[in-house]
């Protein structure tokens, strides 16, 4: 065990290893492409092209004991960028508060943080004006912004990263991602409930047909069924608000999983950020998603009911019910039968909430093999959330 530890494995050879074993391959196995002939010239060109490009890559803020960059086939299959760049207002809320506190426990100078603090400001600026260019050799969210950082303003940048791992940075960004969709759907849910006790008001003492196995069952008024949507819509707001409570804590200081020797304050932080108070176990900090489950089931069960919702409206507005017309403002038509009016809004409502379900079951099965502490599957969970808020 102790020999495979401490020596590499013939797939862990070096480039220039790689390189010749390929050339003599393709000379002895595939007479088909005899312009891959092994010989010293061609083989010593070719690792020094292979050590220029790796020079030429940009150092990685974890790079410091690799001799050669990772290729750009595993770039591309680990990067996040493309997904967690939904992230950069937390990421860089998160910072101005982790730079405030450095500053203020001595850790950084106060000059060091004032252009800390104004280049975060300008990356702000980029990204929501569209300049900024994200990069993918940079993997993610914090690293483009790190990065960039420094080519604002020098090695104070790097300072940022005192006390600070990625792995309690991306906790502290999912938390406050999640505590701002909270809120931006449980106002939603308050205008649609809004806007269906107005639709019963306008629609008082209306009977229509009430349905159980969905045959004709007795009769009663509209405003009874469309208020009991309203009635399932205000259980699914108690249970958002009661997962923002759990999410509102701070993870940061946690670090990588065990938390840091540098005299930093975590009340500082939290208290900078809106959170209620810091985590107690940092190792808890940094390793679970629960908060992330408990969001997506909420609103998972939000979705089932507006799915229901828009089941019922889609029968209402077929020939067979005949219950409503759809307004021509939220229907689509037929490009060979111009008598049809599609009530495509509310199907879609019916058909997307199977994606914030698929979601939480993506992630409940991702998670329930993971061992403490962080690990790189959990990569994968910004894209559950942003597509779970987006639907």
């Amino acid at each position: 065990m102790e020999s495979l530890l401490l020596f590499p494995s013939s797939s862990c050879r070096s480039s220039a290893n790689n390189l010749q074993l390929f050339s003599s391959r393709v000379q002895t196995k595939s007479p088909l492409f005899p312009i891959f002939k092994s010989t010293p010239r061609r083989t010593t060109a070719l690792m020094q092209m292979s050590a220029a490009a790796s020079a030429a890559k940009e150092a990685k803020l974890w790079g410091g004991r690799f001799e050669e960059s990772v290729t750009e086939t595993v770039e591309k299959f680990t990067e996040s960028i493309s997904f967690d760049k939904a992230l950069y207002k937390h990421d860089i809320m998160g910072s101005r508060a982790h730079a405030s506190m450095l500053a203020r426990q001595g850790l950084i100078s106060e000059s060091d943080a004032d252009g800390i603090l104004r280049g975060l400001g300008e990356i702000e600026r980029q990204i929501d004006n569209g300049e900024f260019v994200w990069r993918t050799d940079r993997e993610d969210v914090h690293m483009n912004i790190e990065a960039a950082l420094t080519d604002l303003v020098g090695e104070a940048a790097k300072k940022l990263h005192t006390a600070r791992s990625r792995n309690d940075q991306v906790c502290t960004d999912l938390r406050l991602w999640c505590r701002d969709a909270l809120d931006f759907i449980l106002s939603r849910i308050r205008h649609l409930q809004v806007a269906l006790v107005k639709l019963a008001l306008k629609n008082e003492g209306l009977i229509v047909p009430g349905y159980t196995h969905l045959q004709r069952a007795q009769p009663v008024l509209l405003q009874h069924l469309l208020l009991a949507y309203v009635e399932q819509l205000e259980r699914d707001a108690s249970r958002l608000l009661d997962c923002r409570e759990r999410i509102n804590f701070c993870p940061l200081g946690a670090c990588a999983l065990a938390g840091t020797g540098l005299p930093i304050d975590r009340f500082m932080t939290s208290d900078a950020l809106g959170f209620t108070a810091p985590m107690r176990n940092s190792i808890d900090a940094v390793s679970d998603r629960d908060f992330v489950l408990e969001f997506l089931s909420a609103n998972s069960i939000t979705a089932i009911h507006l799915s229901r919702l828009g089941e019922e409206w889609v029968l209402w507005a077929s020939e067979e019910f005949g219950f409503l017309t759809p307004c021509d403002s939220v229907s689509t038509g037929s490009s060979i039968m111009p008598q049809k009016k599609n009530p495509d809004p509310m199907e879609l409502v019916r058909g997307k909430s199977a994606r914030v379900v698929g979601d939480l079951v993506s992630l409940l099965v991702l998670c329930k093999g993971l061992p403490h502490a962080y690990n790189r599957d959990l990569q994968t969970r910004s894209l559950c959330l942003t597509a779970s808020r987006q639907y």
